[in-house]
């Protein structure tokens, strides 16, 4: 019989531990829960990048800059410009005839009120992207702190935000049946993103597959690099809005300038995260393919970097962070790019001796 003394169990709550207590906990007590604690940090990381993209394209707040007061100042003079000119051509229609002068201040009227309608659409799309990113941040920091009152107030916006969608009709009804029952305020989150986001989620893969095979195609048999460049922004940018739409924004041209800032910034933010997506295999996918054809291989590149921009519009536009659902990555919406490097690489092993 051993003489040493026997450990005796404890029972600890992980909640109640410093995030620097719970990763030794796991890793001495539970070695086995290491990868899921780094899914957990990764997780979290993607959490932050997503965020911080917002908060630059949506939720960035006015200050003076001196870009801003040079558009600012060049806006007004073009606005004093047009308001000249139009009363000039107004006063020398008068001059010709009275009839002339009453239908070009009509017309000049309805042109006027059509810049008013267009700038108003423009306003409300702008809120519309910058309550969505709100939305997001307050569902995540409800999930993080377990606030309940939080939970249920933002999940009813978030059933709101899709009362004109038929499809999340049965979800909307079941979730507003729960908001009440529910006490716990991270099961509710976790249920209205299982009931009301994997709809939408899908139309967002199904559009980033189709684009990125259209990417990917198109720049496969361009004869121009122009053709491709002009082809794969003009792609990128139908891409974005079009999640976007499918999250319940409504970009016009300036939102989609702010939105097209958002991804950007993601990209940036988490292009280091990205290599462990499957891009750099992707890159060696496409170093193959390319010696088989310069072509395939620029056309499979592109593909994945139009999936990558989709992903990131994907990220941006969710108005809930990804909680109880996977996060898709490069491979979840776009195999056919992986499996068309792959057996390209099979080729080139083939005819090598």
């Amino acid at each position: 019989m051993s003489d040493e003394p026997k450990s005796r169990p404890r029972a600890f709550r992980l909640d109640e531990l410093a995030p620097g207590q719970k990763r030794d906990f796991l890793l001495e007590e539970r070695p086995d829960a290491f990868e899921a604690e780094a899914a957990l940090l990764v997780g979290d990381a993607a959490e932050r990048a997503a965020e911080e993209a917002q908060a630059r394209g949506f939720l960035r707040r006015a200050a003076f800059s001196w870009g801003g007061l040079l558009l600012s100042s060049l806006g007004g003079l073009a606005a004093f410009s047009f308001g000249l000119w139009l009363d000039q051509l107004v006063e020398s229609l008068f001059a010709r005839s009275a009839t002339l002068g009453a239908l070009g201040l009509g017309l000049a009227g309805l042109a006027i009120l059509a810049i008013l309608a267009l700038i108003s659409r423009e306003m409300l799309a702008i809120f519309r992207q910058r309550k969505i990113a709100l939305l997001h941040k307050a569902l995540a920091l409800a999930h993080e702190t377990d606030d309940r009152e939080l939970a249920r107030e933002k999940i009813g916006e978030l059933a709101a935000l899709y009362e004109s969608r038929p499809e999340t009709s049965g979800a909307r009804l079941h979730l507003g049946e729960l908001r009440k029952d529910i006490v716990d305020a991270r099961d509710l989150i976790d249920i209205a993103e299982r009931r009301l986001m994997p709809a939408l989620d899908s139309a967002a893969q199904r559009e980033i597959a189709s684009t990125a095979k259209r990417v990917s195609l198109v720049a496969a048999i361009s004869p121009r690099a122009a053709i491709d460049m002009i082809f794969v922004a003009a792609m990128a940018l139908r891409l974005i809005r079009r999640i976007s739409e499918i999250y319940g924004g409504r970009p016009g041209m300036l939102g989609a300038w702010r939105l097209a800032r958002a991804v950007g910034s993601h990209l940036a933010i988490t292009g280091g995260m990205a290599l462990g997506d499957g891009l750099a295999q992707q890159i060696i996918g496409h170093g193959l393919a390319a010696k088989i054809s310069a072509r395939l291989g620029e056309g499979v590149l592109n593909g994945t970097l139009t999936a990558r921009i989709g992903l990131s519009a994907m990220s941006v536009c969710r108005p809930m962070p990804f909680l109880s659902e996977k996060q898709p990555g490069l491979r979840d919406v776009a195999p056919f790019l992986f499996s068309d490097a792959g057996k390209s690489g099979s080729a080139v092993s083939e005819r090598q001796p």
